[in-house]
């Protein structure tokens, strides 16, 4: 059975003019969801293109107030981040939470001047993002599982270091790597396979399942068993009954969210339970083992209840 996931609304708290109005409704959907059958919780991450709450501090919170729940980052943007205080971070992170911590990580975007501002502001070149990433992982993905790393790169160079505390789990913290088919670039594939399995956003099912046989190639040419990687699918919804409402709502929602509702009809659905149902069962049906679920809606709670009342309940 396909496990489920929340993204929580760190981003959405801060899409007002004046303060939060209830900075804890991230606790409060965080400990409903530990209280369901849902799998995990997720948070996004950005510094100043969209800003929200920093994911680690927010989830540390989380981990405090639950004991179950897989804590998860969807998708961490890693090069803006040193690896070896990021592999800092994290180990820390994942010990207070007792290895429940999962790191979605991605290149990142640098599309619009905000998102290129972003790079710029911590020292980052945005064209050299990509190589930045694949460096980072090879540092920090060794450092969590405590090994002792030397690495000479074009981005980054350490020597003879370690890390304590050191993640509780057996492989490090797992790092899901974000991929997508509905993309031309073919070393995106390959790049999963320096992380524990891959997180897809915005893909059609086909393009996802296509994105699934890419990443199974180089398993096989690399000697990787692909069974073993950990498939999620991340997909944004509006759950009602007044679809023109819903959709209204959701473009509003993303054009805040985004600054452009960016993927237009790839987004969805803004419809029913029965419509997002079906919608989560067409990526199981292609391999999705974890589906996350973020809500564009500006009353997330209610949208929490829809989801576990009439939609975890069927599944």
């Amino acid at each position: 059975m396909t496990k489920l996931g929340v993204l929580l609304p760190t981003r959405g708290l801060l899409m007002t003019d004046g303060p939060p109005t209830n900075i804890n409704e991230i606790i409060e959907m965080a400990e409903a969801v530990e209280a369901s059958a849902i799998d995990s919780v997720w948070v996004g991450d950005s510094l100043t293109a969209k800003p929200r709450l920093e994911p680690f501090t927010a989830l540390s919170a989380i981990a405090a107030r639950t004991k179950n729940i897989r804590l998860g980052t969807a998708v961490l943007l890693s090069s803006l981040r040193h690896p070896v205080q990021l592999a800092h971070v994290a180990t820390t992170l994942d010990l207070i939470s007792e290895g429940r911590l999962v790191l979605g990580m991605g290149v990142g975007g640098a599309f619009n001047e905000a998102q290129r501002q972003e790079w710029h502001n911590v020292g980052v070149d945005p064209r050299k993002r990509a190589g930045r990433f694949e460096e980072s992982l090879k540092i920090f993905k060794p450092l969590t599982r405590g090994e002792t790393v030397t690495f000479s790169g074009k981005h980054f160079d350490v020597k003879d270091i370690s890390i304590k505390p050191v993640s509780p789990q057996d492989n490090g913290v797992p790092v899901l790597v974000a991929a997508h088919g509905r993309s031309k670039l073919e070393r995106q594939y390959e790049r999963v396979l320096l992380g524990d399995g891959i997180i897809s956003i915005s893909d059609f099912p086909d393009e996802y399942e296509m994105a699934l046989k890419k990443v199974s190639q180089y398993c096989d040419q690399r000697g990787t068993p692909f069974k073993k990687l950990e498939k999620s699918f991340y997909m944004t919804v509006n759950i009602g009954d007044k679809k023109e409402k819903l959709t209204e709502e959701a473009d509003r929602f993303l054009k805040l969210y985004y600054g452009v509702n960016i993927w237009q009809e790839r987004w969805g659905p803004w419809g029913t339970a029965e419509e997002v149902l079906t919608r989560i069962k067409s990526y199981e049906n292609v391999g999705a083992e974890t589906i996350i679920v973020r809500f564009a809606s500006f009353d997330q709670a209610r949208q929490l209840e829809l989801f576990l009342n009439e939609v975890v309940a069927y599944l």
